[in-house]
């Protein structure tokens, strides 16, 4: 059994609650002058796919190696620092996103993708202020993310993104993922909120810690819940963002939290430690 493996299920079995799951995903970064092991090589997706949908594909068993050649999300391209955010050329190929500004502008082989550039100066997520309504992802009443490129920049300032890239792929996995021990740098759990209060109750019941969030609408789960805890060495939380909920399809009922590997393994000797202190299985709702 795997390292993370353990710990889940040391995490399940402290939480008191028969046949309970929650959905994780765990995550490795290797830089440009690391080797990444064949094992892992072996699981880049044929198809482009955005990260929220590797995210969700890893929780499930169905890990994912992104890299530039498969990322199916430019913006994601760009906080997992695969990409220069002022890039100025297209990613090119079929990507997730860019097919769906395509097939809804209409313009077919004539669509120009956007660049990195074009999402760091506001063009993409402020389209119908900036004038590039085809970047829109609803059509031509699609007002975009932010109501002008001013407002888009000022987000975008706030979303942690490794810049300048030093990242030569990312690989998300799940707990039994075991042609491999690796140690990941980031864990992302998907919990209800009953289940959140219960984590955050075993992470504070040793350490005495408070756990903040920063969120906003955009990037949640490449940059509030993989690139923050990864940047901060600390545990953030956050409910999942437009593209995880269409695109990706997570639960109405869930929302995020990410935090570094060591704070996991001190999340859950805080589960095993507190267990007779916060009896979960007696939360309304919990125990069906």
């Amino acid at each position: 059994m795997t390292t993370i493996n353990q710990l889940y299920s040391r995490l399940i079995s402290a939480m008191g609650v028969e046949d309970l799951e929650i959905p994780m995903t765990a995550v490795k970064f290797y830089k440009k002058e690391d080797e990444i092991p064949e094992p892992v090589k072996e699981n880049q997706p044929t198809i482009s796919l955005t990260s929220c949908q590797a995210a969700k594909q890893a929780s499930l068993g169905d890990a994912a190696l992104l890299t530039t050649d498969n990322i199916g999300c430019v913006a994601a391209a760009i906080t997992f620092g695969l990409v220069d955010k002022d890039q100025t050329e297209p990613l090119g190929d079929s990507r997730v996103y860019t097919d769906i500004m395509r097939d809804q502008s209409g313009l077919g082989d004539d669509f120009k993708p956007p660049s990195p550039k074009d999402f760091t100066e506001g063009n993409v997520y402020a389209c119908k202020d900036s004038g590039n309504m085809d970047f829109a992802l609803f059509g031509k009443e699609d007002v975009g993310r932010f109501k002008d490129v001013e407002t888009a920049k000022k987000a975008m300032k706030d979303m942690m993104a490794i810049q300048p890239p030093t990242t030569k792929g990312v690989f998300l996995y799940s707990r039994d993922f075991d042609d491999i021990d690796i140690i990941p740098d980031v864990i992302v759990l998907s919990v209800t909120s009953a289940e959140l209060t219960r984590i955050i109750q075993a992470y504070q019941f040793n350490t005495g810690e408070r756990v903040t969030a920063s969120m906003g609408g955009l990037r949640v789960v490449n940059s509030d819940l993989i690139v923050r805890p990864y940047l901060t060495g600390k545990i953030n939380v956050a409910p999942y963002c437009l593209g995880a909920r269409l695109i990706a399809e997570f639960e109405a009922d869930r929302m995020g939290i990410g935090m570094p590997f060591s704070i996991f393994e001190e999340l859950v000797k805080g589960m095993e430690d507190s267990k007779t202190g916060f009896p979960f299985q007696l939360y309304p709702g919990v125990a069906q």
